[in-house]
């Protein structure tokens, strides 16, 4: 019988999947165990960044999509001090329906329950021309704010009732003139545009502002010109801003857009964005460190593939390769869930807080922003995984297995090293790109650096230590003297984790603790307890003589004030001038100036001379010196202000360093007297008792001054730090959110190093115990170990945090600086006492395995 052979089948299709692709898929199917870490680290750090930027873009579109509402109309025009004369009236006119808003300060007297400050706003019959007014009860504003019986309406804050003790149909005193609380404000369309202000808001009509005097030559206010133009797209917004800058060019008015309604708050936006996503960054450096140790675990557990791999001729470039791939695909994930918790961040804070929120928000998603972070993402996971894969090329078959207690020392090829160099540039090259302030960026990108490369010192002196002391007699104190140098030792692992979450929390710990005392101890130990502001000057001596005696010893100091807006300096425009960011502020607005025979107390001459007596008659004004230098300015240059709807330049006699933190009266242009002669103004003055705060006192004051001199506003400075103080506050609740990130990837990189020792500890528990080493003895060891590393990096921290803390509170804040390590101990008596408990959790469950599973696998 003949037989005959199949014929064979058709050739099977060649897969068009690259064979590393295929592979890294299969090995994936396996699951992603021992991956929890790993893309914890990467999730929480791109979440991090990515929360952060769309919120910012959420709320710079808001400003943007809510820039009439804000602004109240399409341009707005600001005075100070003035109104605006005929002709400027009629440039605004013609370029479509004004409305009017003027605000001051101003005292509410209510009887015998006292006076209170408060942010005075009249309104003509158009207002609100943009965005709604809420009120309770809901009535036309007309009707609330008409005068009935001889009395004037007002709508109120509901502050003011509370601090005032009042319910709505109560009476207060403006000035001498009774007023009628109507109803209490519950929504202001344009509350960003007025800035922050020190008292509760109280909402009156023109008519009523005419009626209390309260404007007068001299007196603090802003009359807002409102524009209305619908119809004009942004090109012909820019067309009638030219005309008018042409018809009125020596106003010295600032003008504002829609399309840019608040310049200074979108700066403020994207400079605190930009701090917050370098704090995202740390995060996710941190968590890289998290994702170098899950790398070294999972080349760990594949050393049976890989060594399969290369017996059967897989050169070592595509084990890299397939193991790489499977690693940026896990990371690929991490990115995916840390940017869908952070592009949804802006809708779940909208949904949650949007009555509550005081600023535009309009949730959106931010492609830019999410782009950027999911290159941080993978960009860290590269940079991190790259070593611990590449260590893996040259590794022979045979070394492979022996690597648990031999591991192998040489270098990682140079190509790997080369792809980490270029993962870090590239993460360098993204943050000084997208950094507001690019030297902000570079301290941060250099403090990552030197954190990372002294972590890594402490780490190889701690193992050159142990390995050079006196071996113990007891055997756990030198079992775990062995294990902090050991081949394989988590030495390096856990002081790198370990030793940046505490440097972080030291940090923050002194940054908060030096803002918080320069805002509340230190200042009102030396600060004036009363300011007053808007004291006429033909009234300034009566005024100054019913202090004394309301107030007998109490210091009191007065100067002329007047407000001005520099337009130009050295004969530049102010707006050719690019200043550096912190003192950008100088022309941006108007500000308070004085003029002056003698040198402010406060104050010291750096450069130039003081004016004489017949020198004080010409124009001089004295700077301060910082901002001059910021400004290119210096003794001899010119500096051009706006004071009233004139253009005075006046020479620069002498440069002066300013004390400002001691709240006293001072300025950053003191003026020669001949500059201002005869110029209407009003006085400002200073009161600071003899005993120090009084609260009591304080308000008697205040009540006696506003029944005598109804015109003059009266600010209490503790209220105005309370303001501030709840402004920083928020602030710094933000700041140490974002950083608590930080924190938490630092306690999942602890807890993978610990996990990514798993296999060695459990190797050698079970050998120790076939010796017959008990497992309180092991307990011991253990503990000793952990508990050295945790001190010995707790001290680092506290070193290394406390020079990140001096550095930035010094150098960026400006601040003085103060060792308060209260906070800091605290936290590094934390880490130490983490780190044993989450070593010691670590190795409970390994101490309690047989060891007859292992030998047989070992």
């Amino acid at each position: 019988m003949h037989g005959t052979l199949a014929r064979p089948g058709p050739t099977p299709r060649r897969s068009r999947v690259p064979l590393t692709l295929r592979l890294a898929f299969r090995e994936l199917r396996a699951g992603l165990a021992g991956f929890a870490v790993f893309l914890a680290c990467i999730a929480l750090g791109v979440a991090a960044i990515a929360g952060v930027a769309s919120i910012s873009r959420s709320l710079t579109d808001g400003l943007g999509r809510e820039g009439k509402r804000i602004l109240g109309g399409d341009l707005t025009y600001s005075l100070i001090n003035r109104e605006a004369t005929v002709n400027e009236r009629a440039a605004l006119d013609a370029q479509g329906k004004v409305s009017v808003v003027t605000t001051l300060r101003a005292m509410a007297l209510a009887g015998d329950k006292g006076a209170a400050l408060v942010e005075l706003k009249a309104v003509d019959g158009a207002y609100p021309a943009a965005g709604d007014l809420v009120t309770d009860p809901a009535l036309p504003l007309s009707d609330l704010l008409a005068e009935k019986d001889g009395t004037f309406g007002a709508v109120a804050d509901p502050i003011l009732l509370t601090r005032l003790d009042l319910k709505v149909g109560d009476r207060i005193e403006i000035a001498g003139k009774p007023i009628a609380i109507r109803a209490t404000l519950v929504s202001e369309p344009d509350k960003i545009a007025n800035g922050i202000g020190f008292g509760p808001r109280l909402l009156v009509s023109a008519a009523t502002l005419q009626a209390t005097g309260l404007i007068r030559p001299g007196s603090l206010n802003r009359w807002s010109y409102r524009i209305q133009a619908p119809a004009a797209d942004d090109a012909e917004l820019e067309r009638r801003v030219a005309t008018v800058a042409r018809a009125a060019p020596d106003a010295g008015w600032e003008m504002r857009s829609r399309s840019n309604a608040d310049p200074r708050f979108a700066k403020s936006v994207e400079r605190f964005t930009q701090f917050l996503t370098l704090v995202g960054l740390t995060a996710l450096i941190v968590g890289g460190v998290g994702v170098a140790n899950a790398v070294n675990a999972f080349v760990a557990r594949k050393r049976g593939s890989i060594a399969t791999l290369k017996s059967v001729g897989a050169p070592g470039g595509q084990v890299v390769a397939i193991y790489l791939t499977q690693v940026m695909l896990v990371a690929g994930l991490g990115t995916v869930i840390g940017l869908a918790i952070g592009a949804g961040l802006p809708f779940l804070l909208d949904a949650l807080f949007h009555d509550a929120l005081p600023l535009p928000l309009n949730p959106t998603l931010a492609p830019a922003e999410l782009l950027l972070a999911a290159a941080y993402g993978l960009l860290t996971a590269l940079a991190f995984a790259i070593i611990p894969l590449g260590h893996a090329h040259d590794v022979p078959v045979s070394g492979l297995f022996r690597d648990v207690v031999d591991p192998d020392t040489r270098k990682t090829r140079l190509r790997y090293r080369l792809i980490l160099v270029a993962a870090l540039a590239a993460l360098v090259a993204l943050a000084l790109a997208t950094a507001f302030d690019r030297r902000v960026a570079l301290m941060f990108i250099v403090a990552a650096g030197l954190a990372f490369g002294l972590l890594r010192l402490v780490a190889l002196g701690l193992m050159a230590g142990a390995r050079r002391l006196p071996r113990p007699r007891s055997a756990a104190p030198r079992m775990a003297l062995a294990n902090l140098h050991r081949p394989g030792a988590l030495t390096p692992a856990i002081v790198l984790s370990l030793g940046l979450g505490v440097t972080l929390l030291v940090t923050l710990s002194l940054i908060d603790a030096n803002v918080r005392r320069t805002l509340t101890s230190s200042l009102p130990a030396r600060a004036p307890n009363l300011f007053f502001l808007d004291i006429p000057a033909a009234d300034a001596d009566g005024f100054h003589a019913e202090l004394g005696r309301l107030a007998p010893g109490a210091k009191i100091e007065r100067v002329p004030m007047m407000r001005g807006r520099i337009v130009a300096i050295n004969d530049t425009p102010a707006a050719a001038i690019k200043p550096p960011e912190d003192a950008a502020w100088v022309l941006d607005g108007d500000r308070g100036i004085t003029y002056s025979d003698d040198l402010p107390e406060g104050s010291s001459l750096v450069d130039g001379a003081w004016w004489s007596a017949e020198e004080g008659a010409k124009p001089l004004v004295s700077f301060d010196a910082e901002l001059g230098r910021a400004l290119n300015l210096g003794v001899g240059g010119t500096v051009t202000v706006n004071v009233l709807g004139r253009n005075l330049t006046a020479k620069v006699a002498n440069l002066r360093k300013v004390e400002w933190r001691n709240l006293g009266i001072n300025f950053v242009m003191v003026f020669s007297p001949g500059t201002f002669r005869g110029a209407p103004h009003s006085d400002l003055a200073t009161l600071t008792l003899a005993g120090g705060p009084d609260a009591g006192t304080e308000a008697l004051i205040l009540r006696d001054v506003a029944r005598a001199f109804p015109s003059v506003t009266s600010v209490r400075v503790k209220d105005a730090l309370d303001t501030v103080n709840d402004i920083v506050g928020k602030l710094v609740l933000a700041i140490r959110a974002a950083s608590g990130v930080a924190v938490v990837a630092s306690l999942f990189v602890l807890a993978g190093a610990i996990a990514a020792g798993h296999r060695a500890r459990l190797y050698d528990a079970v050998v120790l115990k076939v010796l017959g080493a008990t497992r309180g003895r092991l307990l011991l060891a253990y503990t000793l170990e952990y508990g050295a590393l945790g001190i010995a990096t707790a001290l680092f921290g506290l070193l290394a945090g406390t020079l990140a803390g001096w550095t930035i509170v010094t150098r960026v804040m400006k601040l003085d600086f103060a060792l308060d390590l209260s906070g800091a101990l605290v936290a590094s008596t934390l880490a130490v006492v983490f780190a044993i408990v989450l070593g010691l959790a670590g190795t409970w469950r390994i101490l309690g395995q047989k060891p007859a599973p292992y030998l047989r696998q070992f």
